[in-house]
């Protein structure tokens, strides 16, 4: 089985994850909504930023459309009520973590990896851009689905 025994109740304790993108929009959405589906019998999941805003709205209708339904989504701060003790806090936004992995208000080993941001993406209309939504909702579910398939394998990841 897999983390560790809470010696209150016997039942294994969850491994705590929280997802960092800048506004708690879009990869540390996905990432969350993946790791909860996969494994939330294993993970404690959040996801937050250091700043907060609205979901991506483009990226709620292109999950839905392909069957996933983040609408309930939320986006949050690192003020948010919900925040735990984490485990592991994986930024998924290269620049993110260079301005604040050093100053970031919570404990836990850190991981890193990049998936880019809105801005990257190339696309000259409303399909295009669609297709971008979906590649990125299935790079991230994938990279969730293997990296996250044993807590154990996360030290592999931590840097710094």
């Amino acid at each position: 089985m897999f983390g560790k025994k809470n010696k209150k109740d016997e039942r294994p304790k969850k491994t705590a994850v929280l997802f960092v993108d800048e506004v708690n929009d879009l990869q540390s959405q996905i990432a969350e909504y993946f790791l909860t589906e996969l494994y939330g019998s294993v993970y404690e999941v959040r996801s937050a930023g250091p700043k907060h805003d609205f979901v991506d709205c483009e990226l709620l209708s292109v999950m839905y459309q392909n069957g996933y339904d983040l609408r309930r989504a939320t986006s949050k701060d690192f003020n948010a009520r919900t925040m735990i003790p984490f485990d592991y806090i994986v930024f998924l936004q290269q620049a993110t973590y260079d301005r604040i992995h050093k100053i970031i208000p919570f404990e836990g080993k850190q991981i890193l990896k990049d998936f880019g941001s809105r801005k990257d993406f190339k696309a000259t209309d409303d399909y295009e851009l669609a297709q971008c939504y979906s590649e990125l909702t299935e790079a991230v579910k994938e990279w969730v689905k293997v990296t996250f398939a044993s807590p154990e394998d996360l030290e592999q990841l931590v840097i710094g």
